[in-house]
């Protein structure tokens, strides 16, 4: 398993890049200003920042429990993005809805636009990740 350290530096990086590259496209996708949507980021990003590590860790126990491993077939990483996202829209909607002053179904839409370039994000970025940072095996773990 990874280490707290790991996991932090992996939600750290994680919401960094997402911020830096969201804001701005959010911005001339949907038309609001750079300032509303950099607060929807940054609120964002919190919310999925202490999500991304709850849903990690308890994502991470479920596999080492089912299948002795927290290593992730490429299969597991989709449905891990996928369950990832939903969670992530069901506490971010009624945050979007409220202070942009929208509409639930306004809010549902822009968050399926934002859920499919976070999908996509998430995607990428785990799979260099686990390149850049591999899970050490067991034997190393205990010989550093």
């Amino acid at each position: 398993m990874r280490t707290t350290g790991d996991r932090i530096r992996h939600t750290l990086g994680f919401e960094i890049i997402g911020l830096l590259i969201f804001a701005p496209v959010a911005t001339l996708l949907f038309g609001y200003n750079m300032f509303e949507m950099g607060i929807m980021a940054v609120v964002g990003s919190v919310i999925a920042t202490v999500w991304n590590y709850v849903y990690n860790l308890l994502f991470d126990h479920a596999l080492l429990r089912l299948r002795n491993t927290v290593h992730k077939t490429t299969l597991i990483r989709v449905f891990h993005a996928f369950l990832f996202e939903g969670g992530l829209l069901v506490l971010f909607l009624p945050m979007i809805a409220w202070y942009l002053s929208i509409s639930l179904w306004q809010a549902f839409t822009m968050g399926m636009a934002m859920s499919v370039f976070y999908l996509c994000y998430a995607f990428v970025y785990n799979l260099v990740y686990d390149k850049v940072f591999p899970v050490p095996h067991p034997q190393q773990a205990q010989h550093p």
